[in-house]
């Protein structure tokens, strides 16, 4: 601080200092504070204490208690002089959670997991299937230009505050508020949030899901438009822009992806699926079972719960279900769902669902009657998957939602929880059924798969196979059908296996195909003289083609940098309408898209260079997405490290 004619002298000056936040501040809702220059810090309390004096010249420290409400602050000074005094807005700040402090709630230990889960900007989405998990980069941009005020400005049109603008500061204290909060803006189904939900292939008055690559573009969108929905989102695009509010607010945050994830809308933790003779399901009728779901995990204290439930909270920002009447869901403990605890704070019985739940198939017989089937291809909640701290890789956390299956702890979650089903032997039938996959799965060939049966038994079983393939969305809706065949006397000898090929061809299954490039095999097994069906299905995941990226020139902030992005065209036919779109925290401004004019034959190659500016020194990641008529949705990345100029 700057004196004006004389310096400050501590015998004569009196400094008060004020610190308000939100609308409506008070101190008895910890949004108002008043409070003298004093000779030391004291912690826990709002304080200001002299560093140095030089002429002039006044250096003053300030220090926060750990549980004040993060937001915008405005700081006030009044002097006194004797009788005489003058108050000055000295500025304006921005307060928010410290995950380096050990008073803060969301207080972390490990210096490698804080630099992760607050401080790095891009990171990775895991997608595909359980058994081909694909890793998509994503550009979170938490301290990108801009961003900041865009997360207050989300916290400051929520609901909650518009209602009652001083408790809603006042609560802005507790990650658990805050977290719930940003689980509710970030899907719009309530409120002014950020993006709408679309899940039917229909996205031509908006953007694809499939297309995003980051948060930035996304929440820019918002706010430069007044805060008005952004369309669209599917789960990834929800979780990732929840991540980049949370660790934009200080709460360490991960984007997690659960395989096979349960949506159970009646709470009985049974997704029952209902299907005709030939294995089909039945319209209107089901709940789901999604190939893969993300949501984001928050650490902080949960001081509102038993001790054992700090840690990592699981919080969903996709619109599924209403929670205290609002579309959002958590914080809940991830140990609370591993326990089977179901009653816990928030959501707990959904989320156990998600990873737990038990599938049951119906088919309908010729008489109208239902019949249960066998179905071991399909166990929910496989594979957890978050990115590794501090490298590009995968890390499996599924130990910390489920204990090891049939081990008694298992037993005493499962039974904690109510969930009968799980606590039932399965029958054992001797004959058994599953779907495998050849080599070669790349987006634009033609594959095999096979229904892979086995007999265990002495006995032969006749039986009638149906071996179907369809597309599917990742969510579990199928498309029309890519492949089919039929054998309508099977002869499964004693203790026997038999393979039974289906071929799928890129001309029956290129025009239905999603952005998800899955495909759902579906093997029924009838045996009339038992009336017994046995069910597999397995979802395969057709690989993209690699975009590779090459930086021209020595990577130097503040310098000029080329990037060539090139993919060679995987199919038959040309692709039109090609277009890459490039985006990283610290190597541009905003998004870039550069268009191909003319059409890219089959086998060449699609190529551009787009022009970078690297403002930061250290390692950053160029996150590229290609488009074309006829391949969508391509994604690939490389990480460049800046050195100084």
């Amino acid at each position: 601080m700057h004196f004006q004619g004389r310096g400050y002298e501590a015998s004569v000056d009196t400094l008060t200092f004020s610190v308000v936040t939100g609308p409506a501040p008070s101190e008895e809702c910890g949004t108002k504070a008043r409070f003298q220059l004093s000779d030391a810090m004291e912690d826990g309390i709002w304080a200001a204490s002299v560093v140095d004096q030089q002429d002039n010249v006044l250096l003053v420290q300030f220090s926060t208690p750990a549980n004040a409400p993060v937001g915008l602050y405005r700081l006030g000074l009044e002097t006194s002089t004797g009788d005489q005094g003058s108050s000055f807005v000295l500025c304006h700040f921005v307060l928010l959670f410290n995950a380096w402090c050990p008073a803060d709630e969301v207080y972390l230990e490990s210096e490698e997991e804080r630099q992760e889960y607050v401080l790095t900007q891009q990171g990775f989405i895991y997608q595909g299937s359980a058994k081909f998990i694909k890793s998509t980069p994503w550009n979170f941009g938490q301290f990108e230009d801009g961003i900041l005020d865009t997360c207050l400005t989300l916290l400051d049109v929520n609901p909650k505050f518009l209602k009652n603008s001083s408790r809603d500061c006042s609560r802005r204290n507790s990650p658990i508020y805050v977290g719930r909060v940003v689980s509710a803006m970030v899907n719009c189904n309530d409120d002014q949030g950020v993006l709408l939900g679309r899940w039917d292939n229909n996205y031509s008055d908006g953007i694809s899901p499939m297309f995003w690559i980051g948060s930035v573009d996304i929440l820019r969108r918002w706010k430069n438009e007044g805060c008005q929905r952004v369309k669209y989102g599917q789960c990834w695009v929800f979780a990732a822009v929840a991540c980049t509010v949370l660790r934009c607010l200080g709460i360490p945050t991960r984007v997690v992806t659960n395989y096979n994830s349960a949506h159970d809308q009646n709470s009985n933790l049974l997704i029952e699926y209902f299907r005709n003779e030939y294995g089909e399901l039945q319209r209107g009728k089901n709940e789901m079972i999604w190939n893969f779901h993300c949501w984001v995990e928050s650490w902080m204290t949960r001081p509102d719960l038993q001790p054992g439930y700090e840690g990592w909270q699981a919080i969903d920002p996709t619109p599924q279900e209403k929670s205290e009447g609002t579309y959002c869901c958590g914080p809940v403990p991830v140990r609370a769902i591993k326990e089977g605890d179901l009653s816990t704070k928030y959501d707990a019985a959904f989320v156990f669902a998600e990873v737990n739940a038990d599938v049951v198939d119906w088919i309908q017989q010729e008489d109208g009657s239902m019949r249960k089937s066998i179905n071991r291809s399909l166990t929910v909640g496989l594979k957890i998957s978050t990115k590794r701290v501090g490298r590009d890789e995968r890390e499996d956390i599924t130990h910390t939602y489920k204990y090891p299956e049939g081990s008694p702890e298992e037993r005493e979650a499962f039974t904690r929880a109510n969930h009968l089903n799980k606590l039932t032997k399965e029958e054992e039938t001797g004959v058994a059924m599953r779907i495998r996959v050849g080599q070669g799965m790349n987006m634009g060939s033609d594959f095999d798969v096979f229904a892979h049966i086995t007999n265990d038994t002495s006995e032969d079983h006749v039986c009638r196979l149906l071996l179907c393939a369809r597309t599917v969305s990742y969510n579990g809706i199928v498309g029309p059908e890519c492949g089919t065949t039929t054998q309508l006397e099977l002869t499964l000898e004693p203790f026997s296996e038999k393979s039974i090929p289906l071929r799928i061809l890129y001309e029956k299954y290129c025009d239905y195909l999603t952005e998800s490039n899955l495909i759902k095999v579906r093997g029924l097994l009838i045996e009339p003289a038992t009336n017994s069906y046995i069910l597999a299905e397995r979802d395969i995941y057709l690989e993209n083609p690699e975009i590779k990226i090459r930086i021209l020139g020595e990577p130097k902030q503040k310098r000029k940098l080329v990037a060539e992005v090139s993919l060679r065209n995987p199919l038959n036919v040309p692709l039109l309408g090609c277009a890459f779109t490039v985006e990283g925290a610290g190597l541009t401004e905003e998004q870039k898209t550069v268009e191909i004019a003319d059409p890219v034959e089959a086998g060449e190659e699609a190529k551009v260079r787009v022009n970078l500016l690297p403002l930061y020194v250290g390692r950053h990641k160029l996150v590229v997405d290609f488009e074309s008529d006829k391949l969508k949705a391509v994604k690939g990345y490389r990480n460049v490290i800046i050195g100084p100029p």
